[in-house]
């Protein structure tokens, strides 16, 4: 059985159409699938403004619209040609929204969206596998969406660091029941990288004060190191695209659009 496993797409159907797909059984995604580019961009600004101690710049009713829709029919895409060729296994990064989200933005601005959860399992062959486990013809696949880990907000203290880190370990107690169900995987599927696992921060773009830091996740390598599933496939940190073994577990970052075909069965 041959698994196809692209890192984040982020909208780009020109990359993706560079991939070889057919004759594939299966499609994996890591999250991240719309382009981003917009809120991405406003969200190092207000990071360096708030550095500097200037207000965050206001987000209007217009710019929040069209970074939704940027993202939500970018990823729409993506989806109906990949669709195509297997059945596609989705997991959420920080990217995507889920429609109770959609939702409360929708009261807040007083906008009407198009809701991604809603609208994506319209699409014939597309499944969301957060924090789900997945028997596919034998192969045990586990998909974790993101989440904010405990060790991100202590190596990166972003603002409102109290009520952050209080979120985050409620993330992080989560994902670390997810984690302890998904017993004997071949394939874990999540967003970001284990913490100093093709995690290092050095993006351009990125802050002065975030350069190579690691932004993985203590959590998901606690679990790899103790489980060691056959596989784990992950994106977010782009710049930290590889490979990697931890035990016997083979991880890979695929970046934006990279990919791997394995030839995966049980007998």
């Amino acid at each position: 059985m041959r698994i196809l496993a692209i890192g984040d797409p982020h909208g780009d159907l020109s990359k993706i159409k560079k991939i070889p797909l057919k004759g594939v059984d299966l499609i994996l995604l890591t999250g991240d699938l719309g382009k981003a580019d917009l809120a991405r961009k406003r969200y190092f600004e207000n990071v360096e403004r708030e550095k500097r101690g200037l207000p965050k710049l206001e987000d209007t009713l217009k710019f929040n619209k069209e970074c939704y829709m940027q993202i939500y029919n970018s990823s729409i895409r993506v989806l109906k040609y990949l669709s195509k060729f297997a059945p596609v296994y989705i997991i959420f990064g920080n990217v995507e929204s889920h429609d109770f989200e959609t939702r409360k933005m929708e009261r807040k601005l007083g906008l009407k969206l198009p809701k991604f959860v809603k609208n994506v399992k319209m699409i014939k062959g597309v499944y969301i596998i957060n924090n789900k486990l997945r028997n596919f013809n034998g192969v045990m696949i586990g998909g974790l969406e993101y989440f904010i880990d405990v060790s991100w907000i202590k190596e990166f203290k972003p603002s409102n660091y109290g009520y952050n880190l209080n979120g985050a370990r409620k993330d992080t107690k989560k994902a670390r029941a997810i984690l302890s169900r998904f017993k004997e995987l071949d394939i874990l599927v999540c967003h970001q990288p284990p913490y100093g696992i093709l995690d290092k921060v050095t993006a351009k773009f990125a802050p002065k004060n975030w350069q190579g830091k690691p932004a993985g996740s203590k959590v998901i390598l606690e679990y790899i190191k103790k489980e060691q599933p056959r596989y784990v496939f992950c994106g977010h940190i782009h710049e930290g695209k590889g490979y990697k073994k931890i035990g016997k577990s083979e991880v890979y970052n695929f970046g934006v659009c990279g990919y791997k075909i394995v030839e995966i069965g049980k007998d």
